[in-house]
């Protein structure tokens, strides 16, 4: 018969942790189970509204898109959901190309800056708003995809800014700048499949460098000017132009009225002097004498004076007529005196006259 052999030393050292082992696992073992339930629950997400949720595991994304409420997913690290605010309006500031503050050192290490197209230094700070536009797609790059977002916009800006002359972005091209900036923007965007769309952008500060910003001031000062001066002669123009008008075709009715009554006259005078001629060929002493006579009168009486004619069928060069000239008014004792000769005999009076 063999004697019972001595517990070993790695039998001994054992035999207590085991003890203490099993008691734990009597009294702690639906620990693990209840830890094993919670673990399993974890995968309980509830989508906010206004977002996405997308599911990725182990990096692919399965499932597609879910909306707005309760979703289950195997708990992390299986599955990973990212939630994407598809509604929601973000605001990102890019200063790669803004000065820094070192006194407008332009150390392109220190200093952002871009150039335009006629080598002219400018300084651009932007405030890029975004959304959300393809869940799926910017769940790959997380919710905070500002790199790509930094690095598109700065390359358009950059770009647009080398197409355009320093006047034309400090002045009247700002606009155009942005539009044509976002839209290279959002052309690498698809491009790099971020599933950002740019909602717009914005240019907080745009300016030349601190050392020659005086001069560019005066530049721009000297631009407004000349554009208010342009405005102000356009405004005068429509003003003065139709005022002109009106007075050029004024003036034409009135040369056209002119030139009407000038005819009418003339054509007046014309038929007169045709009866005249007619008369004169039917009775050429008649229309002599009276003709003579009409002269004299109105000359004379233009001149204030009486006129006494010769008497009907006399010699002219018989006759001596001393003419007194008669006051304004007419009447007095001149007018009532008879006319004399030169040798101061009364003239001789025409038969039938006082």
């Amino acid at each position: 018969m063999r004697r019972p052999q001595a517990p070993s030393e790695i039998a001994r050292l054992v035999t207590p942790v085991a003890r203490v082992l099993d008691a734990a696992w009597r009294r702690m073992h639906w620990w693990l189970a209840a830890m094993v339930v919670f673990y399993a629950l974890s995968g309980i997400r509830v989508v906010k509204p206004g977002e996405v949720a997308v599911v990725l595991r182990w990096g692919h994304v399965v499932g597609g898109t879910h909306g707005p409420g309760a979703m289950y997913a195997l708990p992390w690290p299986i599955d990973e959901v990212v939630r994407a605010p598809i509604k929601q309006v973000s605001e990102l500031r890019i200063d790669t190309l803004r000065d820094a503050g070192y006194g407008g050192s332009l150390d392109p290490v220190k200093e952002g800056y871009a150039l335009t197209g006629d080598h002219n230094i400018v300084h651009v700070q932007i405030l890029a708003h975004y959304r959300v536009r393809d869940p799926v797609a910017w769940a790959f790059y997380g919710p905070y995809p500002d790199d790509v977002l930094r690095t598109e916009v700065s390359s358009a800006m950059v770009r647009s800014l080398g197409e355009m002359g320093v006047d034309r972005v400090l002045s009247d091209g700002r606009k155009e700048l942005i539009t044509t900036a976002t839209r290279r923007a959002q052309a690498g965007l698809d491009a790099a499949h971020s599933g950002i769309e740019l909602t717009g952008l914005e240019l907080t500060r745009l300016a030349p460098p601190v050392a020659v910003a005086r001069e560019f001031d005066a530049v721009q000062s000297a631009f407004i000017g000349a554009e208010t001066a342009k405005k102000q002669a356009q405004a005068y123009a429509q003003t003065a132009v139709p005022a002109a008008q009106a007075e050029a075709n004024q003036a034409i009715q009135s040369a056209h009225g002119e030139a009407a009554s000038a005819r009418a006259r003339a054509e007046s005078d014309a038929r007169a002097f045709v009866a005249l001629a007619e008369q004169v060929r039917q009775n050429p002493v008649v229309v002599r004498e009276r003709l003579y006579r009409e002269a004299v009168e109105h000359a004379i009486g233009r001149a204030n004076m009486r006129w006494v004619p010769p008497p009907a069928g006399a010699r002219y060069s018989d006759f001596r007529i001393e003419l007194e000239r008669v006051p304004a008014g007419g009447g007095g004792e001149a007018a009532d005196e008879p006319s004399r000769q030169p040798d101061g005999r009364p003239a001789q009076q025409p038969p039938g006259e006082d």
